[in-house]
């Protein structure tokens, strides 16, 4: 080896330590460039793609179906409202503070279905004891019926909705088994439909003013629809054909 070359393999391995190398990692020295241009020149093996993971599907529950089974299963009415108690696909249940299940005589002739309990009904647990409830006890009075010995009254709705809005229609259709259930059991003479909740419910259908008056069939049963007591509150002026309505029921019941 000439004294210059090897001066400058010294000074190279001086700068080297001074760079903080410290150990050799073969005999011989490694040219990268070299290295990376094989690398990129040799043929690449076939990648795996991995499938990704199908996903879990949870089973979807229809909570119309889940309604009907757990009404066909109630065979008398304290067992219809357990049931309707422990049905937890309803999200209404959660902001109410009672279940109204019903109210009056479970052998009446006559089968009165609201809509959806209020304020006062929410409070009570009872259907039509606000000022709507006091209104229709005046109106059935007059045709010599009351709600302690010869009507029993119901709601399409167990729990009220949130500032008293329309039930959506998801919560009709799985409150509908429910209330075809209940009239099963009550098996009254004749059904009547307050409301256009309750005419959608039993009739699907909407329009009280060009249904109610007109005799049809909802759950099996001569029904009658008529206007909400709350309505009549709201429009006075149409307590005229309630009245007429009223006493329809009272020419069909003899």
């Amino acid at each position: 080896m000439e004294y210059h070359e090897h001066i400058a393999l010294r000074a190279a391995l001086e700068w080297q330590i001074e760079a903080g190398v410290i150990d050799a990692l073969g005999e011989e020295p490694v040219d990268r460039y070299a290295v990376q241009l094989e690398a990129r020149a040799a043929p690449k093996p076939e990648a795996r793609v991995k499938a990704p993971a199908a996903p879990v599907e949870m089973p979807k529950v229809d909570p119309v179906v889940v309604a009907q089974q757990s009404a066909a299963q109630a065979g008398d009415l304290a067992a219809l409202e357990q049931a309707l108690s422990a049905f937890e696909h309803c999200e209404l249940k959660m902001g109410a503070r009672n279940l109204v299940f019903s109210d009056g005589s479970p052998d009446a002739r006559v089968m009165i279905i609201g809509e959806a309990p209020g304020r006062d009904e929410d409070r009570q647990g009872k259907p039509f004891v606000g000022r709507a409830g006091q209104l229709l006890d005046k109106m059935l009075a007059a045709i010599g019926l009351n709600r302690a010995e010869s009507v029993y009254i119901t709601n399409v709705l167990p729990w009220r909705p949130p500032q008293n809005r329309d039930p959506k229609p998801d919560e009709i259709a799985m409150m509908r088994p429910f209330v075809q259930r209940h009239v099963e059991l009550v098996a009254p003479e004749l059904v009547v439909l307050m409301g256009n909740i309750s005419c959608d419910a039993g009739l699907g259908r909407r329009g009280i003013t060009r249904l109610r008056g007109h005799w049809t069939e909802a759950y099996g049963k001569p029904a009658l629809p008529m206007f909400h007591p709350a309505y009549l509150l709201r429009q006075p002026q149409m307590k005229r054909e309630a009245w007429a309505d009223l006493l329809e029921i009272r020419a069909r019941l003899g």
